[in-house]
């Protein structure tokens, strides 16, 4: 198979069918074989009565149903686990993101050989209110990763098939889906400039809380990429340091008080904070150490991504 379009969505039973109809329209031009998965993340509307209806009137439209709503993360890591294209898009159902633009996408992951091609809305029909924020972000994103897109949270991407089968998705975690994958050893990562529409039914599923647990899902995904398999490096490189700052700050406390004589050396706010540095330095040390008893005993502490072999 070509292609699998994965879909996460939630109460967009008014955008389902024309989503569906271009979509097909798309694919039979291009004389793509392919599948749409639908994942229904929990939707109170009747969109899951679209989609088993929509299934009906064409094999390739496969759907998934939440009992509740669990996230957009939960529903791509349910399409992944259930596609098996040669290549994975994935999309929006608000009709936000254009499927014309998948032949193109297609073509960079097949031709050029791209592991991810992440769309780039570079005109966005979007108030202020989110354009502003989601330049800071991404700026902030590309800062903290080195990953070098516009647009991180973009909706419509392409994963070669290795890619998506090879991470997990969990929490809020879509947004850094690109840093998993470097993670996973998949580097070679583009972008594609991809047409943004406006809105034509009901409301974004998104506040401006996003953001913020945006940038909390950021550090603990660099630092589960970087150390999860080695925290005491981290850990035990801040408890060092930390230890050895209030080390000197009471080293330089102490000779005062003992060759030069001075007085009072209790009392000065240098001497409570060079215990507090100490302590600090101490916990973090002791943090590390017990993160890598942890990580050593994990179940999975030895499994890697693989990528050939040769053989075997």
């Amino acid at each position: 198979m070509d292609i699998s379009i994965v879909i996460p969505l939630l109460n967009e039973e008014e955008s389902l069918p024309s989503l569906f109809t271009w979509i097909k329209k798309v694919m039979e031009a291009n004389d793509f074989s392919y599948e749409i998965i639908a994942v229904d993340d929990g939707s109170t509307d009747n969109s899951w009565e679209v989609i088993k209806a929509e299934s009906m009137l064409c094999k390739q439209i496969k759907g998934i149903k939440f009992k509740r709503n669990y996230g957009k993360s939960a529903a791509l890591n349910e399409g992944f686990e259930a596609c098996s294209g040669s290549v994975v898009i994935t999309m929006d159902a608000d009709l936000q993101d254009s499927p014309d633009e998948i032949p193109g996408l297609y073509k960079m992951i097949k031709e050029e050989n791209y592991d991810i091609v992440s769309g780039w809305k570079k005109k966005r029909y979007d108030p202020l209110s989110k354009t502003i924020p989601t330049k800071i972000y991404n700026g902030t994103t590309r800062f903290m990763t080195g990953i070098k897109l516009h647009d991180m949270n973009c909706g419509l991407k392409a994963y070669k098939i290795e890619v998506v089968k090879s991470i997990e998705v969990y929490g809020e975690m879509h947004r850094y889906i690109p840093v998993i994958a470097k993670g996973a050893g998949f580097k070679h990562i583009g972008e594609k400039v991809v047409e943004h529409r406006a809105r034509q039914f009901g409301v974004t599923k998104f506040g401006l809380e996003r953001f913020v647990n945006g940038f909390l899902d950021l550090l603990s995904i660099v630092f589960v990429t970087k150390f999860s398999k080695k925290p005491m490096h981290l850990f035990g490189s801040l408890g060092t340091l930390s230890f050895f700052i209030g080390f000197l700050i009471l080293l330089y406390l102490s000779i005062s008080k003992l060759v030069l004589n001075q007085s009072g050396i209790a009392t000065r706010p240098l001497f409570f904070f060079g215990i507090m540095i100490l302590i600090i330095g101490v916990q973090l040390f002791l943090t590390g150490f017990l993160a890598e008893l942890v990580s050593r005993n994990a179940p999975d502490r030895n499994q890697y991504h693989v990528g050939e072999k040769i053989g075997l």
